[in-house]
């Protein structure tokens, strides 16, 4: 009941998060794909509700009313990528890219569920979620592309969200993940060719290891959009801005530097988004080809 509690909140949040842009879509394509997305992340957490409702009693409803009662503006959803503030296109982009890509590694784990109803519910919300994870990548390259946005604000802009990501998969010893597994709840993303598993307590670790190598590869084709002699895209270490685990407010650089307090605050102001790079993006934003047309 937890994993489809955590599951279903995680798919309403995402509309609370994104449902604003629908009046700023940089194009009739674009508009049709937030729509859809949408209405996708929608249905998913309506099935997850379902399967509460349907197979865990009064404690399963309660839980499904709780998931239309939690607010991400209010920073009440269960997991902290959904209750930070999707606040722009380039946001948008990066959320499809990265934050559904994590999702995706968790519906797959949950694909291997042995309580039926969990485990048959994933094909459709997989098929789906594909999407999500295209249009995020493919944003993102075409505004790269037209060269419009400062690389360096893209840059600050990952740097935002990558960090969320990382912390999705949980701490990095887990005895709630290696139960998850051994009782057959939940699988591994690779399940199919992982091999046997010789300390279920690190299966967090080994997908987020699995995720972060991913990422550095999608990091290289958006690098591919960035012409020459420009600086190119990174992606940062997974030690930096923590909120779970073994490095949780730990002071490390975007590259994985200790530092202290001070340098640290510095270093903050330095490589996360600022309100003047939100008043550039919303300037360029307003011209017509700040982003690339869809092919």
């Amino acid at each position: 009941m937890r994993l489809i509690t955590i599951q279903g909140d995680t798919e309403f949040a995402s509309v609370e998060q994104q449902r604003r842009l629908v009046s700023s879509a940089p194009s009739e394509r674009d508009l049709r794909s937030i729509v859809r997305i949408n209405a996708e992340e929608m249905r998913h957490g309506w099935q997850m509700s379902y399967l509460l409702v349907q197979y865990f009693g009064d404690a399963g409803k309660a839980e499904a009313r709780k998931l239309l009662e939690r607010c991400a503006d209010r920073r009440e959803r269960l997991l902290g990528a959904f209750n930070e503030p999707v606040e722009d296109w380039l946001d948008f982009f990066t959320f499809t890219a990265f934050v559904d890509r994590d999702g995706m590694y968790q519906l797959k784990m949950l694909s291997h569920s042995g309580f039926g109803p969990l485990s048959r519910s994933m094909g459709p919300m997989l098929n789906e979620e594909s999407f999500h994870l295209l249009t995020g990548l493919t944003g993102l390259q075409r505004i790269l592309r037209a060269g419009k946005v400062p690389v360096e604000i893209v840059q600050k802009v990952l740097s935002r969200w990558l960090p969320v990501c990382y912390d999705l998969f949980g701490h990095e010893r887990s005895r709630g993940a290696a139960k998850a597994y051994l009782w057959s709840l939940k699988g591994r993303f690779n399940e199919e060719i992982a091999g046997p598993v010789t300390d279920p307590e690190t299966l967090n670790e080994a997908a987020r290891g699995l995720y972060y190598k991913e990422v550095q590869g999608l990091v290289g084709l958006l690098n591919k959009e960035i012409g020459d002699g420009k600086s190119k895209l990174s992606v940062p270490d997974l030690k930096f801005r923590r909120g779970i685990g073994e490095y949780k407010d730990k002071r490390f650089s975007v590259r994985g530097k200790p530092l202290d307090e001070e340098a640290y605050t510095r270093h903050l102001g330095e490589v996360l988004p600022t309100e003047s790079d939100r008043q550039e993006l919303r300037r360029l934003m307003k011209e017509p080809d700040w982003i690339a047309v869809a092919a």
